[in-house]
């Protein structure tokens, strides 16, 4: 265990800068300029009513930029900060960021299927900001990546393995997600550790984009073979009306006639 603090990882420092940046218009709004407030958050808060009913789907990001307390903001940047550097410094920035993103716009669609649900005080009229469900997200993959490193309870003066970190902060949004009215925000918190734990577990370990881009050259590869195989069947019907006879193997290779030899001479390979 070190208990230095971990280092700024490059895409966690740009996070924190754009979110401080944010936080600092709309704090210079809210003084000079009030009634724009309420337009930022109609526009950019997550509002599953204007998502679903106006198709305002960058909600599903922008939410997580916006932060209305000073508090909410720090709360948010430290532990992006204590908990996103290792895993950006291990992962690498493409899968950090691809992961951290996932885990925040799959929070949001949680959260606006959860709002058109019959549970009390939910309602898809109900705002909700704050990079908490990408975070939440970050504190599932540690606590399964780095399960026995311990971190200080800062500012309490005891130390605790990440793992069990983890489960106590699953139990506490789980237990305000039942208990507070209207607490849609927690239901974003869930779908961050929810989904975290579903990409760690059930997607490729080089990431979602990895497992897009094979699957996409598979199926263009496999097409191609087929259009292949489709040619070769044409070329020997053509030939045969010819008097003329051709052969290709299975994968619409051509090959070549034996010699007197019985060698077979050059032909088609791709």
């Amino acid at each position: 265990m070190s208990l230095s603090l971990p280092p700024f990882s490059r895409w966690v420092k740009r996070l924190i800068f754009a979110y401080a940046a944010i936080y600092l218009l709309t704090a210079l709004l809210d003084v000079f300029l009030h009634p724009a407030m309420g337009w930022v958050r109609d526009h950019f808060a997550l509002i599953p009513a204007m998502v679903v009913g106006h198709g305002w789907i960058w909600q599903l990001l922008s939410y997580s930029f916006l932060h209305f307390t000073i508090m909410h903001f720090i709360f948010n940047a430290l532990t992006l900060w204590m908990f996103g550097s290792r895993l950006e410094l291990d992962w690498g920035a493409q899968r950090f960021l691809e992961f951290y993103f996932f885990c925040t716009v799959m929070a949001a669609l949680t959260t606006v299927a959860v709002s058109y649900t019959h549970f009390p005080g939910m309602s898809p009229f109900t705002p909700t900001i704050g990079a908490s469900g990408g975070i939440c997200g970050l504190l599932v993959a540690f606590g399964i990546v780095y399960a026995d490193s311990e971190i200080m309870m800062f500012p309490l003066p005891f130390i605790i393995k990440a793992k069990y970190y983890v489960w106590g902060m699953v139990f506490l949004i789980l237990v305000g997600a039942l208990q507070e009215t209207g607490g849609v925000a927690h239901f974003a918190h869930l779908g961050g550790l929810l989904f975290g734990y579903l990409y760690l577990k059930f997607l490729p370990r080089r990431g979602l984009s990895y497992a897009a881009s094979e699957k996409y050259f598979s199926v263009r590869n496999g097409y191609y073979r087929w259009r292949r195989r489709q040619a070769a069947k044409k070329f020997e019907v053509y030939m045969s009306k010819h008097d003329r006879k051709v052969d290709f193997d299975e994968h619409g290779n051509y090959i070549p006639p034996k010699d007197d030899n019985g060698k077979s001479g050059g032909g088609w390979v791709n």
